[in-house]
């Protein structure tokens, strides 16, 4: 991975271009926005060398952050599930992710937080933020403490409020629009659905 630069937003950029994980068309993201960029990290993490890569750099964005070492790294399945691992690996804790149970983001599989755990939520894209604020609630509701929260890529460009300090890799304006002001759609386009789930 030493040939990849990802300490800068070109590099990371031409890696997602190269790797054809930044798309152009219509899109119909998971927060029922519409847009005409979509990122599809998942073509970029299934690369395990450039996954630990981009995981490793990831966590030394977010030590900077942290008043304390993390005991466990959490993101939500689908999309967030290898940054967990990658993340976690780095900071030299446990990665869990969470699922949703009956529409409720929750812990499954045994996974568990003790009651002021410290911990470090994290994600593949924040958009809207809405996966990652169901997220935090999870945490929250086993009464453990986030501390901060990272992403590979922000495409809001640093603009959604979680309430906590965070970091990203990428940090992108990727224009998004109501269904009903897009103006794709109003020259006759139809939005495609690329993303894991139909709504987030």
């Amino acid at each position: 991975m030493s040939d990849l630069d990802l300490g800068t937003t070109a590099g990371l950029q031409q890696i997602f271009l190269e790797r054809g994980a930044l798309l152009e068309g219509h899109f119909l993201l998971s927060s029922g926005l519409h847009s005409p960029r979509y990122l599809q990290c998942a073509r970029v993490l299934m690369d395990p060398p450039l996954a630990t890569a981009l995981g490793a750099a990831l966590a030394d964005r977010l030590r900077t952050l942290l008043p304390e070492a993390p005991s466990v790294v959490v993101a939500p399945a689908l999309g967030g599930v290898l940054v967990a691992h990658e993340v976690a690996r780095a900071l030299g804790c446990p990665g869990l992710f969470t699922e949703r149970q009956e529409g409720t983001m929750t812990l499954r599989r045994g996974f568990v937080l003790a009651p002021g755990d410290p911990v470090v939520v994290v994600e593949d894209v924040i958009t809207t933020g809405g996966s990652t604020r169901e997220v935090l609630e999870a945490v929250r509701s086993r009464e453990a403490r986030v501390l901060a929260v990272g992403s590979i890529v922000d495409s809001r460009g640093g603009k959604v409020d979680l309430g906590v300090p965070r970091r990203s890799l990428l940090e992108l304006e990727v224009p998004t629009y109501a269904p009903e002001s897009c103006p794709l759609c109003a020259e006759g386009s139809t939005p495609v659905k690329p993303g894991s789930r139909a709504s987030r």
